[in-house]
């Protein structure tokens, strides 16, 4: 059994690389962790070669291992989830066009920043002469990345200039949109402005200027030591012109970079600009009069934990609120659909039987996940579905499936002997569907429905991917802003429980009530 056990280990590890433990891997590897979803220029699979990586990123993370005498390695992780990773040492160091923001420089070992960027406002080519500022979108959809700078920017904008802020789960789709008239306008790094005009002739990047950050990368905080010998690299590669080569061969160097270069060099206090900041916060500040290349990396802090939750804690009633009615009216939709499904393959001929049954496998067999982008996205050419409607279609169509076999199977559980005796009364198929099988199917399925109700009300997260900013999309932006999951973790769990508990115990009560004393 236990040569078993570790033929599967080193099998696992074959297989699946990354799950080596770090510390087996240190002295020879430089493991680095990145989103390649971000695509060129940051990370993404090599065109002529999809089992290796390419990107900007690519050739720091190489350069810096190079110099530690180490070979790098990629480690695919989730952008938003690259922190959490950096923390538990998942990874030597994170790169993949990390903003340098208050909370990493609280909870992270950060290096020098090695790119600087300004944010930039994108636009319709049409309405270039009308947004020209945040203020010129009163009342306007403004698109951007959640846990960004541009987002800390857009939410202060939102109470100053009364923008509508809407979020996104990748950086493709913000501009889709506006090409579409989804979004009146887009704020990005002009890193992504770039490459998002760059696919669209209908866009124009305006020349506001709304503020600068810098892309740094970041270590678990254990690892300040590794973190002061990667600054060093990267200023020597400063000094001798490296850095510059990467930037030039990715077409993003600019007049921007020799001064923040000089500043680092000289260990003087590099400092981003925002137009509008986040309530409480400078989002890339440094303490004025330290250097970014000091040791403790004294950074300005965002607010406090419980400053912080209750900060967000409106958004995250929103969110929750969002959620609720998201939920009931799916599941009201699905419990309709499912009726008229369950009904046409209990009563319908062999052709409406062959259809329904169709439909289910497919709604079934697919991800939800899947059917949501086709709704919203891929029908965008054909019909724009609004966020909500199109997350209200989605998971109602989809449940409507799993809901249409519970009522299929209570109807055939009914005893075939009840169902005779209807008829000897004289009673139509509509009068025993109604009377006789209907009530006794109802009490059948009130179980397996009310367990559907509560998965539903958890796959509502997946609409986020469409801009929807439910419960979990607002927790997972509180925190990412916060660095850390614990107390969002915490309310958000309070809040699901909240919102599920009640209809559990409703459930038990109608059960109860039509249970056969």
């Amino acid at each position: 059994m236990s040569r078993f056990l570790t033929l599967t280990v080193i099998l696992l590890v074959w297989v699946f690389p990354e799950w080596t433990p770090p510390a087996a891997q240190s002295g020879t590897e430089l493991r680095w962790g990145g989103d390649a979803e971000g695509g060129a220029p940051f990370v993404e699979a090599d065109p002529q070669d999809t089992s290796r990586v390419v990107g900007f990123e690519v050739d720091v993370a190489g350069l810096i291992a190079g110099e530690l005498g180490r070979a790098p390695r990629f480690v695919q992780v989730a952008f938003t989830s690259i922190d959490a990773s950096a923390a538990r040492g998942d990874f030597d160091i994170g790169l993949s066009g990390i903003e340098d923001r208050p909370v990493r420089r609280d909870r992270l070992a950060v290096t020098v920043p090695y790119y600087e960027f300004r944010e930039v406002l994108t636009v319709r080519a049409a309405d270039r002469g009308r947004f020209r500022t945040l203020a010129d979108l009163r009342g306007r959809r403004v698109a951007t990345l959640g846990a960004t700078l541009a987002y800390d920017l857009l939410v202060a904008a939102e109470t100053e200039h009364g923008i509508e802020v809407v979020t996104y789960e990748d950086d493709v789709h913000p501009y889709t949109d506006l090409s579409l008239g989804r979004v009146d306008a887009v704020v990005l790094d002009e890193v992504l402005a770039k490459r998002g005009v760059s696919r669209d002739g209908d866009l124009v990047n305006q020349d506001t200027d709304l503020g600068t950050g810098f892309y740094v990368g970041v270590l678990s905080p254990a690892q300040t030591a590794l973190r002061d010998r990667i600054d060093a690299i990267l200023k020597q590669a400063m000094r001798d012109g490296r850095i510059e080569a990467i930037f030039r061969r990715w077409n993003m160097w600019n007049d921007d970079q020799p001064r923040l270069y000089a500043r680092v060099l000289a260990s003087e206090s590099v400092e981003g600009r925002a137009g509008s900041a986040a309530p409480g916060t400078n989002p890339t500040d440094l303490t004025p009069g330290t250097s970014p290349t000091d040791v403790d990396r004294v950074a300005r802090s965002g607010p406090g934990a419980w400053e912080a939750t209750l900060q967000y804690l409106p958004a995250l009633v929103r969110g929750a609120a969002i959620t609720a009615v998201l939920s009931c009216s799916s599941m009201a939709l699905a419990v309709i659909v499912g009726l008229l499904i369950a009904c046409g393959r209990v009563y319908g001929g062999r052709s409406l039987r062959v259809v329904l049954t169709g439909y289910v496998e497919v709604m079934r067999g697919t991800p939800l996940l899947l059917q949501l982008f086709v709704l919203y996205f891929g029908l965008a050419s054909v019909v724009q579905l609004p966020a909500f409607l199109a997350a209200f279609i989605g998971l109602g169509l989809n449940y409507a499936a799993y809901e249409s076999e519970i009522y299929r199977g209570a109807l055939e559980a009914v005893p075939q002997g009840q169902l005779d005796a209807a008829r000897a009364l004289g009673l139509t198929d509509r009068q025993t569907l109604t009377l006789v099988r209907g009530p006794q199917a109802f009490r059948l399925a009130l179980a397996p429905m009310t367990n559907d109700f509560v998965a539903l009300l958890k796959d509502s997260s997946l609409v986020s991917v469409i801009t929807v900013v439910e419960l979990t999309k607002q927790t997972s932006i509180f925190a990412a802003n916060i660095g850390s999951w614990v107390v969002p973790g915490a309310l958000c769990a309070a809040m699901y429980l909240a919102l599920s508990l009640p209809l559990a115990r409703l459930a038990r009560r109608l059960e109860k009530g039509w249970t056969p004393r």
